[in-house]
């Protein structure tokens, strides 16, 4: 079975672009709806979520270092550290606990 692989490319572009360009042309107005303007709100989040959580526990060795990792990072960022602060936790944490899990 031979495949057209520009068919592919040709309907992944207009998949692409209609699904870019039908919310400009079809909603010109303000949403006003507060449940869709704040669903609309947290997608951004919520697609970042769905590509890091899976991948925090398959990056590292042992799955329960992700886990340990996930949880202290959540735990500082809940207490207002920045960025490069969780992540250096995170690192160290996953560092420490793959030293005593793995070996």
């Amino acid at each position: 079975m031979q495949t057209n692989v520009y068919l592919y490319i040709a309907v992944m572009a207009a998949v692409t672009i209609a699904v870019r360009v039908l919310p400009l042309t079809l909603i010109r107005g303000q949403i006003r709806n507060r449940i869709l303007r704040s669903f609309l709100y947290y997608v951004p989040y919520v697609t970042l979520a769905v590509m890091t959580f899976p991948a925090i526990m398959e990056a590292t060795q042992a799955p329960l270092a992700g886990l340990l990792a996930l949880a202290a990072g959540v735990l500082l960022a809940w207490f207002g550290a920045s960025l490069f602060q969780v992540s250096v936790l995170c690192c160290v944490v996953v560092f420490a606990a793959e030293l005593i899990l793995v070996h």
